[in-house]
């Protein structure tokens, strides 16, 4: 299987999703996806006002609408806090996690200032921020994994190929309630993992609306369902659905034969409830890890993504205040903060270098 060893990422532990108002006023707040909450970044003093040694320069006042990916997140919230930090307050950014699709769609209607991503955006969803008028510049922010599991109490499965995925998780396994129902059709597609057992079925994962959700399907699903001419394949409709990564650990723990998937810092954080299943993509099961994921040698690894509106930059200048603490070596720091891994120097010199050449 071509499974695209471009991405990477992450691993840890999450920021519990908050909302940072300007001082302190957190009406209005959004809530999403809680996740693990990491230590706080250490309180500025008030006399640092806006002069931030952040970014070595002065925040802008103002709000930031931040959305999206509730995987990239925890992320944005920690870089939202370090932002009110250094600039006294003044600068307020709050932060959601709906989802990477629904996500796009508020950014593309001139909804959001930033919308966070765990995918690429789509053509069809570009073409509608363009629509609307909406300019927009991807920064490449982190690395992510995205971690199958099942329950610790499951002894019979210890590692899957892309083939016993698709037989499991794919639009041909529909109205599969059994694992073993799925061994004639992974079979079938040459499947090496051996016979799956007569055990009870209970697939939890995120939804549609995810870009966890896209990324499975790309790495899982696509190439095969495109070799038996389904165009256009997703995943088994007939699953528990959650935009909530809190709702899937809770389902992949609750049942002793479960299956699902979420980004690999939830399963770190809550390693205890689940069991990462390996992954043979091809060169054998290699389980997931901070370095095997950091070198590429799991297959399941992406890159995470901002994309910011200069449009609403070129209007707000806090959103590009926003933007430089992001990209500062204070903002960087809170990616590892957030439990994901860093970006190799030359990859945040271009994001950097991108963000640079869009608002010159």
């Amino acid at each position: 299987m071509n499974i695209q060893k471009r991405r990477f990422v992450i691993a840890g532990l999450l920021a519990t999703s908050l909302v940072f108002a300007a001082c302190g006023d957190d009406e209005g707040a959004t809530e999403a996806t809680d996740a693990p909450t990491t230590e706080s970044v250490t309180e500025s003093s008030s006399e640092e006002s806006t002069t931030t040694a952040a970014t070595g320069g002065e925040l802008a006042a103002g709000e930031v609408f931040v959305t999206g990916s509730s995987t990239v997140e925890p992320i944005s919230v920690l870089v939202a806090e370090l932002a009110a930090e250094l600039s006294g307050g003044e600068l307020a950014v709050t932060v959601e996690g709906p989802g990477t699709g629904d996500g796009f769609k508020k950014f593309c209607a001139g909804e959001a200032d930033i919308s966070d991503a765990s995918r690429p955006i789509k053509d069809e969803e570009a073409a509608a921020c363009a629509e609307a008028g909406i300019e927009f510049v991807e920064i490449e922010v982190a690395f992510d994994g995205l971690t199958v599991a099942t329950s610790p109490n499951n002894s019979a499965i210890t590692c899957l190929d892309i083939p016993a995925l698709y037989a499991l998780t794919g639009p041909e396994s529909e109205g599969f309630d059994s694992w073993a129902d799925a061994n004639a059709l992974a079979t079938e597609l040459g499947s090496t993992s051996g016979e799956l057992p007569d055990a009870p079925l209970t697939i939890t994962g995120p939804g549609s609306e995810s870009g966890t959700y896209d990324a499975f399907v790309e790495f899982a699903i696509a190439d095969i369902a495109e070799e038996r001419g389904i165009e256009d394949a997703g995943t088994r409709s007939d699953y528990t659905a959650s935009p909530n990564d809190n709702v899937i650990v809770e389902g992949i723990e609750g049942s002793d034969t479960s299956l699902g998937w979420v980004g690999f810092a939830f399963y770190a954080a809550e390693a205890e409830r689940m069991k990462a299943i390996e992954i043979d993509s091809g060169d054998g099961c290699v389980a997931p890890s901070i370095e095997t994921i950091a070198d590429g040698s799991y297959g399941f690894s992406r890159s995470l993504y901002i994309y910011v509106s200069t449009t609403a930059a070129a209007e707000n200048p806090a959103v590009a205040s926003f933007v430089d603490v992001y990209l500062s070596a204070d903002g960087i720091a809170q990616v590892a903060e957030a439990g994901y891994v860093t970006l190799p120097e030359d990859r945040q010199a271009a994001a950097i270098a991108a963000w640079d050449a869009a608002t010159a």
